[in-house]
């Protein structure tokens, strides 16, 4: 118990911390690559994402997925990037390979797509290189640049909300 409230606190700093070094660089160019995290337990229809990126001119090669798993024992069996609540240590630093490598691609678009708020979800938000950052959550409006506020079982309203940002952002 008293560790665990050590972890929150000690987690909760290095999110904050993060958060206030983030530098918003944005650039007025047209969307090239995008990243896409969420929470595997509620959401799996990658196809959605690919579908709407590649309708939009995004190679489906500049697409890339990461998911947070709840336990490394139940590991998808997909090619795409996993991590769990296990790769993180009590810092709150994560130690898996993938995550390192999806937070230092420099993303044109990130996109946030979970809603319950946990810590190993937003951190990878926070520490992501993307120049913009769309997410579902407003719990802490300091992860996203942009917040579409629905139900993540709500795909229609997501893609049509999304696109009219992007726009009037002059992104696509």
């Amino acid at each position: 118990m008293f560790f665990n409230r050590i972890k929150t606190k000690s987690s909760q700093k290095f999110l904050n911390t993060v958060l206030k070094s983030r530098s918003k660089e944005f650039n007025s160019g047209k969307i090239q690559s995008v990243g896409i995290i969420f929470d595997y337990s509620n959401f799996q229809n990658y196809d959605f994402f690919k579908r709407m990126f590649t309708d939009l001119g995004v190679s489906i090669n500049r697409l890339r997925f990461i998911a947070m798993i709840d336990s490394e024992k139940t590991l998808p069996n997909s090619w795409d990037a996993f991590y769990s609540k296990e790769n993180f240590d009590w810092l709150g630093h994560c130690k898996n390979v993938e995550v390192n490598e999806f937070v230092n691609s420099p993303f044109d678009l990130l996109i946030s797509y979970y809603k319950p708020n946990a810590y190993e979800l937003n951190i990878v938000t926070a520490m992501s290189k993307a120049c913009l950052k769309v997410g579902l959550s407003s719990k802490d409006k300091r992860l996203h640049d942009l917040i579409v506020d629905i139900d993540p079982n709500d795909i229609h309203t997501f893609k049509i909300e999304l696109i009219k940002y992007l726009k009037t952002l002059n992104k696509i």
